[in-house]
């Protein structure tokens, strides 16, 4: 066999065998995909099944698919899930307000202003992300208490107008530090002021961070059920989560199909979030400044 051909052998096995990778590679995912997802798929089938049923096997397929778990769940609680959907996506909202000006305030603060104990301070800020909720926790709800704020929406919305999110605080400082000083310096000589450079400048660059803050806050909100659960009593200010929650019962008969059919019905509004702003998400996390 002469050298040329023997150049030649490895070169034309070498696209069946990136094939092969590829093949098994993508059967690997598309495994760990299925094994992911089979819980909520599982959800899904036995939203359609009586209670007698859910538990009866570990099937996907509806023995005998029905939609009264979706029309019994709907006014299950005694009051229509429609409420709840309300309530929820209210504190989301001003929660998304609340987050997107106190944190991008903060954040121009510690990227673009000079004073005294800044660095001290940022340090502070960042130290919080690891400080668990739980360790404030009775110190809040003291505060609260006294303000005569318990059972009401103002200790899930009022923290958010005040900075208290270093995440978000965080990746506003980084995505700030991108931007080129000069743009402040000409609009400090066109007469601009701190804020009038905030409102005209920053703000509108730093856009795909803003969009990141207002996703990830609406998320964390919509599923929060732990500070809810602490500070809302009144049935008719509760949230989707703590909603789902009185379908369960310890002591008598838990509804758990309607559960899993209101279940789904509270994932819609994540899901379209999502669907609608993922490349958002990715840019606003992954850029740091002009391109």
């Amino acid at each position: 066999m002469s050298s040329s051909t023997r150049g030649r052998a490895p070169a034309a096995n070498r696209p069946a065998g990136l094939l092969s990778r590829r093949t098994v590679s993508h059967a690997v995912i598309i495994l760990v995909g299925l094994v992911m997802l089979y819980p909520l798929i599982w959800m899904l089938s036995s939203s359609f099944e009586p209670n007698s049923e859910i538990f009866g096997s570990s099937s996907v397929v509806p023995t005998s698919p029905s939609l009264d778990n979706y029309v019994n769940g709907w006014s299950g609680t005694g009051k229509p899930f429609s409420l709840y959907l309300v309530n929820s996506l209210l504190i989301c909202g001003l929660t998304i307000v609340g987050n997107v000006l106190s944190c991008s305030l903060a954040a121009y603060a510690f990227a673009r202003l000079s004073f005294v104990g800044r660095r001290l301070l940022f340090g502070l800020m960042l130290g919080t992300i690891m400080l668990p909720q739980h360790v404030t926790l009775i110190a809040q709800y003291s505060i609260f208490r006294d303000l005569d704020w318990v059972d009401t929406y103002l200790p899930l919305v009022v923290p958010k107008f005040l900075g208290t999110e270093a995440f978000f605080i965080f990746l506003m400082v980084q995505f700030i530090r991108g931007l080129p000083r000069e743009l402040d310096e000409a609009a400090r000589i066109d007469g601009c002021g701190v804020f009038q450079i905030y409102l005209r400048i920053v703000l509108p660059l730093l856009r795909p961070a803003l969009v990141t803050t207002a996703i990830f806050s609406f998320i964390w909100s919509y599923n929060d059920f732990f500070t809810a659960l602490i500070y809302l009593s009144d049935p008719d200010k509760l949230t989707v989560p703590l909603a789902l929650r009185t379908f369960l019962d310890s002591s008598g008969q838990s509804e758990w199909g309607q559960m899993f059919a209101m279940s789904l019905v509270t994932m819609v509004p994540v899901l379209v979030a999502f669907v609608l702003f993922q490349r958002r998400i990715v840019e606003g996390v992954a850029t740091s400044g002009l391109k």
